[in-house]
């Protein structure tokens, strides 16, 4: 594996960062996970802007686009596989082992990994505990993730693959790394990005290409919801077939099979719609 850090590809043996980089001490950093195919990124554009969004929330400088992408371009070219995650890092740098920031500037780190395609169907639990929508985070994709972690690590000890959080008034809000839609009547629908949840880059082309509706959604929505579907950027539109102990259609849910559908039919025509 090769990797690109500060400027270079470098062996995976020689790609460190020092133990004071304040995304390792504090969790002070950003990300991006996108979907390589056969060596290209998939919708690349609108991870980088989210990219500069959350840097920006943060208070960390814009990352430079065009280096990203010679970055991506390069550890693609140096690890090719059929279906790839791609990450990119953006950390604020070396840092004090406090709060504060250091002034050496922030880290850049991307590297690609192999994966494989999701099922089409899985099962989903919902957690006790809550997204904070009007949280310093909220809606940024920071790598302050253990508390994802967490409710995933339960997820997996229920047999499930994801795990749901409503946020602080009791609305639906999201997945450790995932979107949530429900069908309601035929309608889809999923939280509205002030609920607390990501805007995600599935999500947004979801809603574009299939209408979703973005609606405020009670938690409890899951147990009445005629079809429940996830979206994220290593799952497209991947069906539900249990939330919790209830039982879901699953890919034989019209709805969710037109949605996925039209989302792998538009994808294959724009790798970066």
């Amino acid at each position: 594996m090769r990797i690109w850090l500060d400027g270079e590809l470098r062996d995976l043996e020689s790609a460190r960062i020092s133990v004071l980089d304040h995304g390792l001490t504090v969790g002070d950093g950003v990300f991006e996970t996108v979907k390589a195919v056969h060596g290209a990124p998939f919708a690349l554009t609108r991870h980088l802007d989210r990219l500069t969004r959350s840097a920006r929330s943060l208070g960390l400088p814009d990352p430079d686009h065009d280096e990203v992408r010679r970055a991506c371009a390069a550890v693609l070219e140096a690890d090719p596989v059929p279906l790839g995650r791609l990450r990119i890092t953006y950390t604020g740098g070396h840092g004090p082992l406090g709060s504060d920031r250091g002034d050496q500037g922030p880290t850049l780190v991307v590297a690609v990994g192999g994966t494989s395609r999701r099922p089409d169907s899985t099962a989903a639990i919902t957690v006790p505990w809550t997204r904070n929508e009007r949280g310093a985070l909220a809606g940024v994709k920071s790598t302050s993730y253990a508390e994802n972690v967490v409710a995933l690590a339960r997820a997996h000890q229920h047999g499930a693959s994801e795990a749901l959080f409503g946020n602080t008034v009791g609305q639906l809000c999201e997945g450790t790394g995932s979107n949530v839609f429900v069908v309601l009547d035929g309608e889809i629908h999923t939280p509205p990005v002030t609920s607390g949840c990501l805007s995600g880059i599935t999500r947004a082309l979801v809603v574009e290409w299939v209408g979703a509706k973005e609606t405020d959604l009670p938690l409890d929505v899951l147990r009445r919801a005629d079809e429940v579907f996830l979206t994220s950027t290593l799952r497209d539109v991947q069906a539900l077939h249990r939330v919790d102990d209830r039982e879901l259609p699953g890919t034989g849910g019209p709805v969710t099979a037109e949605a996925m559908r039209i989302f792998d039919e538009q994808a294959g025509r724009d790798l970066d719609p």
